[in-house]
């Protein structure tokens, strides 16, 4: 795999008048092998594109990330995955990854962000994956939560759940000094969101709706460059977890609260440890830690490019971000399956 060193640095990385402390390079090295187990899940994924068949095009992802974080240097246990043991016998809840050596990480990993969208050869479907060392990820079940996210260099609490939308579109047009016409919000394309959608455009914003994959909508606030200026509305809990390590990365904040619908999805919050289920959740509060972020592109999307494939190879296009530098790098991965083929 290849660098090609096109980086977004929020914060300068640490410079040291002798050699990197041991600390530093596992935490680098980390970085980059987090990036390798998503760039095979989305290489294994891709094959599928189009192809309508999202279950299969899942479990290609996953085979591929489990094998991944097998061979990986850490000793990790997986925290949000693809289910609980006995549900799956890939990636579950509580199941130990990697060599055993190494850093000690709590490991939250999707390794097909949008499988509908593999299925139809839409755009923004990722792969997706964090790691917290000295810290956690919040522990939370399998349902729906409620977010709003914005990006880096904002004053804090510039926007916040309990207030109408209208208000956070002030707040937040007020803090960049554009109009609120200005603003782009990010939101999928649900039933679910016909009033929030109405209130966002009688403020006078503009929306961008996206089909699925809310980690990949919550990331576009990231980019400097992006149009997208916030995030907004109900999407998978466990998405949003992943969505907050990514902001940890760059300094971006998020809020979220669990929607519980039935009896059911309230005595999967308390078997979390859920207490108290309106309870609003900070970016730090859902991923805490030395946070390492990575995301590979499986299709075409606004940040990150899908993969390319060959007979002898492929490019891939990631992400990673590093909640300890606040660093977000973009890595091109040029892969060569004849070398690979021969054991190399």
């Amino acid at each position: 795999m290849n660098d090609t060193g096109k980086g977004l640095a929020t914060a300068p990385l640490p410079v040291h008048s002798s050699a990197m402390t041991d600390q530093t390079a596992a935490d680098r090295n980390l970085a980059m092998e987090a990036v390798r187990v998503t760039e095979a899940a989305a290489i294994a994924a891709v094959r599928f594109m189009g192809q309508g068949d999202e279950k299969t095009a899942d479990q290609a992802a996953v085979k591929a990330a489990h094998m991944a974080l097998h061979n990986m240097m850490i000793d990790g246990t997986i925290v949000i995955g693809e289910g609980a043991q006995g549900e799956t016998s890939r990636l579950f809840v509580g199941e130990k990854v990697g060599t055993g050596d190494g850093l000690k990480a709590q490991v939250a990993v999707v390794p097909l962000e949008g499988k509908s969208i593999v299925a139809r050869g839409g755009p923004n479907a990722l792969s997706v994956i964090a790691m917290a060392e000295d810290g956690a990820f919040l522990s939370i079940p399998n349902i729906y939560m409620e977010k709003i996210a914005v990006g880096p260099g904002l004053p804090d609490n510039v926007v916040d759940l309990d207030r109408e939308p209208d208000e956070n579109l002030a707040s937040l047009a007020e803090a960049k000094g554009v109009a609120i016409s200005d603003l782009v919000v990010c939101l999928l394309d649900r039933p679910r969101h016909g009033q929030l959608i109405t209130k966002v455009r009688e403020a006078g914003a503009r929306i961008r709706l996206i089909q699925d994959g809310d980690v990949s909508g919550v990331i576009q606030v990231t980019e400097k460059n992006t149009i997208v200026d916030a995030y907004m509305g109900i999407g998978g809990a466990p998405q949003g977890v992943l969505a907050a390590a990514a902001l940890r990365g760059v300094g971006g904040q998020m809020q979220g609260r669990l929607v519980i619908r039935n009896n059911d999805e309230g005595a999967a919050a308390k078997a979390a440890g859920i207490e108290d289920v309106k309870r609003k959740y900070t970016t730090e509060e859902m991923a805490s830690g030395n946070v390492t972020f990575a995301a590979t592109g499986v299709t075409y999307g606004a940040i990150l490019n899908g993969v390319r494939t060959a007979l002898d190879g492929a490019v891939t296009h990631s992400l990673v971000m590093r909640s300890a530098t606040r660093t977000l790098r973009l890595i091109e991965g040029h892969h060569d399956f004849l070398r690979r083929d021969q054991g190399d």
